[in-house]
């Protein structure tokens, strides 16, 4: 009869943990890399509506400037050498394609309002627009939808005055400490202290909400007691725990975005 297999010693498991760079320019690339694949992830997901959507990521050398995706540019083929670095006021600081003023005024006003924020997400899923049509929060009636709970905000007025400063202002303070805004006819937008977990908090927001209405379709949901939501998200609902949720999906989109990754802008720091 065969031995037991003996347990694997546990400081010989490997187990993942974000990287720490301690170089301006290698942290640029890192996050220009994910950026790129975020929104490869997001064209293979249907998340996109023609010219609209935009994920930002913040540089982390140069003050009040941002990577964004090109105006016009299909996510699906995105590359660390498409994005384009832009300004808090719009202007473009390094690329040679224009952006989406009004939707990068938004952008702007939050990366401003939350200095803890590495990357700004908003884009347009089916099924969150659909929440934010009927203005509703993501309900607590599954766990991955508690990461939300008490957690995010709804703004509950409609304008059309994108790009507008003072509503991009307002936007920006609903969102408060949160990590995800439900804007009313607009969608979703989620923020995250790395371009990974603001692309997690995307995905798994766009998935509560389709759970969440395919719930009530069916029937009478039954929310998660209070004390339980609030230890789920004390457990899941860190951008720690959202890092790690988002790496199976970086992994299928990860060979696409590294062309042109370590590209530094060529300008003169001021900070």
């Amino acid at each position: 009869m065969p031995d037991q297999p003996v347990p694997v010693p546990e400081d010989r498991l490997r187990f993942e943990m974000p990287p720490v760079h301690t170089d301006p320019a290698q942290e640029r690339a890192h996050r220009k890399e994910r950026l790129a694949g975020a929104l490869r992830l997001f064209g293979r997901l249907g998340y996109e509506e023609g010219v609209a959507g935009q994920a930002t990521a913040r540089d982390p050398e140069f003050e009040d400037c941002y990577w964004v995706n090109p105006f016009g540019r299909a996510f699906a083929g995105l590359t660390a050498a498409d994005l384009v670095l832009v300004d808090g006021d719009g202007r473009v600081v390094q690329g040679e394609r224009r952006v989406n003023q009004l939707a990068f005024a938004l952008h702007a006003a939050v990366h401003r309002a939350r200095p803890d924020t590495v990357a700004v997400v908003r884009v347009h899923g089916p099924y969150g627009r659909a929440l934010a049509a009927l203005g509703e929060l993501l309900a607590p009636v599954t766990q991955e939808a508690c990461a939300f709970y008490e957690d995010h905000a709804l703004v509950d007025q409609y304008t059309a005055g994108a790009g507008d400063p003072v509503e991009c202002r307002r936007i920006a303070r609903a969102l408060g400490p949160y990590k995800a805004l439900v804007l009313r006819h607009h969608g979703l937008l989620t923020v995250g202290g790395s371009v990974d977990a603001a692309a997690w908090w995307c995905v798994a927001a766009e998935r509560a909400a389709q759970v969440q209405l395919i719930a009530r379709a069916a029937g009478k949901p039954v929310p998660i007691a209070h004390r339980d939501a609030l230890a789920v998200r004390e457990r899941f609902g860190t951008d720690l725990a959202a890092w790690a949720a988002y790496q199976p999906l970086w992994q299928s989109v990860q060979g696409g975005g590294s062309a042109g990754a370590h590209g530094a802008p060529h300008m003169t720091s001021t900070s």
